[in-house]
């Protein structure tokens, strides 16, 4: 009784530490994030990721449309998975009433990626987005390809490009696969 008792329990420790992809509480530090602005194309943009008080990540900063700028965004590359036995992506996020978009590499070398977009409320919640719905797109143009597969990942991004200047700022606590 008691060894099935752990089966189960490391069974269900295996399970969440498997789904999960980031999560603010369990990192140190953010070095395997990055940030890449509309500077890349001589934009202006500027976008910073660090941590707060609370212990999560707070991507910030600010998104002008001068000089044809427009985006910053920020990736997370890490080894490549199996999702197939998932079919969302669930993010635990604060924003500020704005959209982004939310991005999945399935090769981290491909150029494009596959793109689903999500707007904040302003409050803390849950988002919750369908492996389906992300549509292959590279530099705002849709691709004619098909959706995402939901087989593997291997870099995620969050990008913020509205087509207007603003400031933004998302605390993320925790990112995962459901």
């Amino acid at each position: 009784m008691k060894l099935i008792a752990m089966l189960v329990m490391i069974s269900i420790m295996y399970q969440d530490s498997s789904s999960s992809i980031f999560d603010s509480k369990q990192v140190k530090d953010l070095s395997d994030w990055y940030v890449v602005d509309d500077g890349v194309m001589g934009g202006l943009s500027r976008g910073q990721i660090s941590m707060n008080d609370s212990g999560n990540c707070v991507f910030n900063g600010y998104v002008t449309t001068e000089n044809n700028g427009g985006f910053s965004s920020i990736r997370y590359r890490f080894a490549k998975r199996s999702v197939s036995e998932f079919k969302h992506i669930i993010l635990k996020v604060k924003g500020d009433g704005k959209s982004y978009q939310f991005r999945i590499k399935d090769n981290s070398r491909q150029r494009y990626s596959y793109i689903s977009t999500f707007k904040t409320s302003g409050d803390w919640e849950t988002i919750k987005i369908p492996f389906n719905t992300f549509y292959p797109g590279f530099r705002g143009y849709k691709l004619e390809k098909p959706n995402f597969s939901g087989d593997v990942m291997e870099e995620i991004a969050i990008l913020i490009g509205n087509k207007v200047k603003e400031s933004f700022s998302l605390e993320i606590e925790k990112i995962y696969l459901e």
